[in-house]
């Protein structure tokens, strides 16, 4: 079973969002050529194609935009789970 890395799909949301590895790379706080990593260790994990580069331009396939949606829901998900999880638990007594 192939799991995900929250991390790796932001970065292609990133991409995708920004439409350069170089701003993604900004606005994610990271180094290009750790995007880059990024996006060939998803590309590995689905066994497609996710975007289409060139030293001017990058694009999604249509892989690459069925993901995308794909992702949104994941980190959604991901999100919904940790405030979940990390919120406090009610303590003490209830009396009605």
């Amino acid at each position: 079973m192939t799991t995900y890395d929250p991390v790796l799909l932001q970065t292609l949301l990133t991409v995708a969002q920004t439409g350069s590895f170089t701003q993604a790379a900004a606005r994610l706080g990271v180094r290009q050529p750790t995007v880059s990593q990024h996006i060939s260790r998803l590309e590995k994990q689905t066994g497609r194609t996710l975007i289409l580069r060139d030293t001017h331009s990058v694009s999604l396939t249509p892989d690459g935009e069925a993901m995308i949606g794909f992702a949104r829901s994941i980190l959604a998900a991901h999100e919904q789970a940790t405030a979940y999880f990390s919120g406090s638990r009610p303590r003490g007594r209830l009396r009605i």
